[in-house]
C-alpha cells in the first residue's frame, strides 16, 4: 500500500512550476489595520490602539462586528483637523490617551501603536512614542509599535507587521537545543490541535508565535527551525533568519494533503521515522479524507476565480483543485513571496494563470470572460458581482474562520460549497 507521503511525492515530482505574471494598476484591497480583528482575539493581553481617523475606527468596528458581551482589545485615538495642520503636539496626546488606557485597563500587558494612512502621512514618529512609552511603563507594560497604513500594507501584511514588532523582543533561545517555532496567528483550536500531532510524532519542544499572552512569547536562536502557518509573514522570516532560525520549506497546512505535508517537513527535520510519523496523523487525516469526500460532488469540475486580497490564495487554489477537483481560472494575488510559496506553487498545474498585483478594471474584464462558477474577492467586488449573478465568497472570510489542520479541512470546503448552494435556492 502506498503511504500518503509516497503519493504526495509523486504528485508533486509531476507538476511544472507555474508562470507568473504582474499587474500594476488601481487594486481593491483592505488595510493592514485588518489584521487587528484576529490578533486581539489572539494575544489575550494585548491592546490594540490604532492612530488614525474615524474612518479607521469605522473600518475596525464594521470588520470585527458588534462586541456585545466583552469590550474589544482594540481602539482608535482620533487624529482631528488640529493634528493634521501641526497645531498640538501629537506626541503628547498619544502620552495622555495611553496614560488613560492604561488606568482604566489594568489587564493590557502588551500595547500595540498601530499606525494608519493619517498618522503616516504627517510622519508621526510611532517607534519613539513606543520607546518612550515602554521606558515609562516598563515592567507592567511593554510598548511596541508597527504600521497598518493602507500606503505600507495591505490586508494580512498588517499581521506580518505585528509579529515582526514582537521578533527583536523575543528572548534568546540556549544553544544546542533544537526547537520547533510555528509562526502565524492560529486560531486557539486548531494550536491545540496541531500540538497534540506533534506530540503524538515526537516532534518538539514546539512553541508558536504568537503565544496567547505576552509573557510567554517563545524564545529564538540558531536551533530554531520555523515552520510558517500563514503565507504573508515574509518580513517576520526576515526577521527571525537574522536572529539565527532557519526556514522549513513547505506547502502550507489546508486540507489533508497540504497538512500531511507540512507536518512531514517537521517531522523529518526531528528525524522521525516514517510509519511513526504515519501512525501518528493516520486517525486526523482519515478524518480529513472522509469529510473532503461529502463536498467533492459538489465542488468537482467547478471553475473558481480568485481577485487578490489574502496572499493564501497559491495555497487555497491548489487545495480545491488537488482535493477536490475544481477547476482555476486565474489566481490573482497581492504579492507573491516566491521563496516562501515555491512549494504550492510546485503543486499547481502548469497551466493555471497567476497574476502578482492588480489592475482591478482588466481582472474584472478577465473574470467575466472566464465565466466562472464561483469568485472569490473582497467585500468591495462582492456586492457588484452578486447583482449581475456571480456566486461570490468572501475572501475576508477565510482568514477569519479557522481552516488550518485536518479537522478543519471539511470546514474549509463547505466554506467554498455554502455560496454556491445559496445561489442555487435563489434560482429555484
Amino acid at each position: 500500500m502506498n503511504s500518503p507521503v509516497d503519493i504526495l511525492a509523486r504528485k508533486q515530482a509531476a507538476c511544472a512550476t507555474p508562470q507568473v505574471t504582474f499587474e500594476r494598476g488601481q487594486r481593491e484591497v483592505f488595510c493592514g489595520l485588518t489584521g487587528i480583528v484576529w490578533l486581539h482575539r489572539k494575544i489575550k493581553d494585548a491592546f490594540f490602539l490604532v492612530i488614525g481617523s474615524r474612518t479607521c475606527a469605522h473600518l475596525l468596528q464594521s470588520a470585527a462586528g458588534v462586541m456585545i458581551f466583552a469590550e474589544p482589545r482594540f481602539a482608535t485615538a482620533v487624529i482631528e483637523e488640529r493634528d493634521l495642520a501641526g497645531l498640538a503636539d501629537a506626541q503628547e496626546e498619544i502620552d495622555r490617551v495611553v496614560a488613560e488606557l492604561l488606568a482604566r485597563r489594568p489587564d493590557i500587558k502588551l500595547l500595540f501603536l498601530v499606525g494608519s494612512c493619517p498618522s503616516e502621512v504627517i510622519k508621526l514618529d510611532l517607534s519613539r512614542a513606543a520607546s518612550r512609552l515602554s521606558q515609562k511603563h516598563l515592567p507592567g507594560v511593554r510598548v511596541l509599535a508597527y504600521s497598518g497604513s493602507g500606503i505600507e500594507t495591505t490586508f494580512t501584511e498588517g499581521e506580518d507587521a505585528c509579529l515582526a514588532a514582537l521578533v527583536p523582543q523575543l528572548p534568546a533561545a540556549p544553544q544546542g537545543q533544537r526547537s520547533l517555532l510555528v509562526v502565524g496567528a492560529l486560531a486557539d483550536a486548531v494550536e491545540d490541535q496541531m500540538r497534540r500531532l506533534f506530540d503524538a510524532m515526537g516532534v518538539g519542544p514546539v512553541a508558536f508565535l504568537p503565544a496567547r499572552r505576552s509573557d510567554h512569547m517563545p524564545a529564538v536562536g540558531k536551533d530554531t527551525l520555523v515552520l510558517l502557518a500563514q503565507p504573508f509573514l515574509a518580513e517576520t522570516l526576515r526577521l527571525l533568519e537574522g536572529r539565527g532560525a532557519r526556514r522549513l520549506a513547505a506547502p502550507f497546512p489546508l486540507g489533508a494533503e497540504g497538512t500531511t505535508a507540512w507536518l512531514k517537513v517537521a517531522a523529518d527535520a526531528f528525524g522521525i521515522d516514517e510509519l511513526k510519523f504515519i501512525s501518528a496523523i493516520a486517525p486526523a487525516r482519515e478524518r480529513a479524507i472522509r469529510a473532503l469526500a461529502r463536498y467533492r460532488h459538489s465542488l468537482a469540475g467547478k471553475t473558481i476565480f480568485f481577485f487578490p486580497d489574502s496572499q493564501l490564495e497559491p495555497a487555497l487554489a491548489r487545495f480545491l483543485c488537488r482535493e477536490l477537483d475544481m477547476r482555476v481560472a486565474e489566481i490573482g494575488t497581492p504579492f507573491l513571496h516566491q521563496r516562501i510559496m515555491a512549494e504550492e506553487l510546485a503543486l499547481l498545474p502548469a497551466d493555471v494563470p497567476i497574476v502578482e498585483g492588480q489592475d482591478v478594471e482588466r481582472q474584472i474584464d478577465r473574470c467575466r470572460a472566464a465565466q466562472p462558477d464561483i469568485v472569490v474577492c473582497g467585500l468591495g467586488l462582492a456586492n457588484p458581482f452578486e447583482a449581475q449573478g456571480v456566486t461570490t465568497k468572501w475572501s475576508i472570510e477565510l482568514i477569519f474562520s479557522p481552516i488550518q489542520g485536518y479537522e478543519q479541512a471539511g470546514d474549509l470546503a463547505e466554506l467554498f460549497v455554502r455560496p454556491l448552494l445559496r445561489r442555487e435556492r435563489l434560482e429555484v
